[in-house]
């Protein structure tokens, strides 16, 4: 895990200083270091920011790297403010004092992880971390944790306060899902059961990649992309097809994880960019792996002249499936306007306990 550290003071740049050695020696995460300081001490390592706060800031936001300032909450607060966007996506943002006594979470606790990190770095540095979300003050389930830790998107964010109102107030909140879920069952939360077919009619929590009605859908992020194309092939062709052939599936895009193709596509515009739109992890073969993978596939001749296998899509959403094991193809070799999709689909289980 990368964070990066900025400071004000001399103060707090010695303290940056220390902050990256413990993370370092702890093995949770490396600090990269900036700072706004103009005085006489200079650090190594530490690199000076000329631009403002808010244009580094909004660079951290844009390349979803998780911040650490050095400093007052009120300097935390006025750089992020103009690059907030949504709970789901917008960065971890924590608040040190330069004395080194509190660590304060002040964007994204849950979702991105900065409750957590705020604990680490507390432990590390023997400062006290200040959580202020409502769950955790009240040792409640919070299941956007829950989610993140088990790779699941969350279909309708606006669930999630519901959920958390509803433990919030000593209600209990009911859950299901399409597969066993491991691990002990929090306070407050009552499985219903397995299955699309359970005897119930709308739980508070659906996991599964089917859509049912529920206050709140968790999608596992499942479904590799497999995919092929002709040069200049761009982010919106490439999504309308997608789109198009994963809603004959019934299947929704927020399931998808990974986006595969051949190593000569690496720098392919369209593929970048709608990697990054979907958050998806962007892999790429060279063709002599492609053509060690095993299983049986849709061969041309054309595509083995061009780049030395004979099928991309397909081979390349096994590849990617390969670290957690693969349920196989929900759709082989489809093409549309010099493009070519297959998908994959991993193995995938939910834990309670990573909660």
């Amino acid at each position: 895990m990368r964070i990066d550290v900025i400071s004000f003071t001399d103060r707090g740049l010695l303290l940056s200083v220390r902050t990256a050695l413990r993370l370092r020696e702890s093995g949770f995460g490396e600090a990269v270091l900036y700072t706004k300081h103009r005085g006489s001490r200079k650090e190594s390592g530490v690199q000076p920011v000329e631009e403002s706060i808010y244009e580094w800031t909004a660079e951290r936001f844009r390349r979803q790297i998780p911040i650490l300032f050095i400093g007052a909450c009120g300097i935390a607060v006025r750089a992020a403010a103009p690059a907030i966007r949504d709970k789901l996506t917008d960065i971890p943002v924590l608040v040190m004092d330069e004395a080194g006594c509190y660590v304060i979470p002040i964007l994204s606790g849950h979702w991105g992880g900065a409750n957590r990190l705020a604990n680490c770095l507390a432990e590390l540095l023997g400062a006290r971390a200040i959580i202020t979300t409502a769950t955790d003050v009240n040792g409640r389930f919070a299941v956007d944790v829950f989610a993140r830790e088990n790779g699941l998107s969350v279909f309708n964010k606006e669930g999630i306060a519901a959920v958390s109102a509803r433990l919030l107030a000593g209600r209990q909140v009911t859950a299901a899902c399409e597969r066993e879920i491991a691990g002990t069952v929090p306070d407050g939360v009552c499985v219903l059961g397995t299955g699309e077919d359970g005897a119930w009619d709308m739980p508070d929590i659906w996991i599964g990649l089917a859509g049912r009605r529920a206050v709140l859908w968790l999608i596992p992020r499942c479904l590799v992309l497999g995919m092929g194309c002709k040069k200049g092939k761009t982010c919106a062709q490439i999504e309308a097809f997608v789109k198009a052939e994963l809603k004959k599936l019934g299947l929704p895009i927020q399931a998808a994880a990974a986006l595969a193709t051949i190593d000569c596509k690496r720098e392919e515009p369209g593929f970048l960019e709608f990697a990054d739109k979907y958050r998806l992890s962007f892999v790429t073969y060279g063709s002599e792996a492609l053509a060690r993978v095993p299983g049986d596939f849709s061969a041309s001749d054309f595509v083995q002249s061009r780049v030395g296998v004979d099928n991309v899509c397909e081979r390349a959403a096994i590849a990617a499936c390969r670290a957690d094991g693969n349920e196989g193809l929900l759709l082989a070799k489809t093409a549309r306007e010099g493009m070519t999709l297959a998908v994959a689909k991993r193995k995938w289980s939910v834990t309670w306990d990573e909660a």
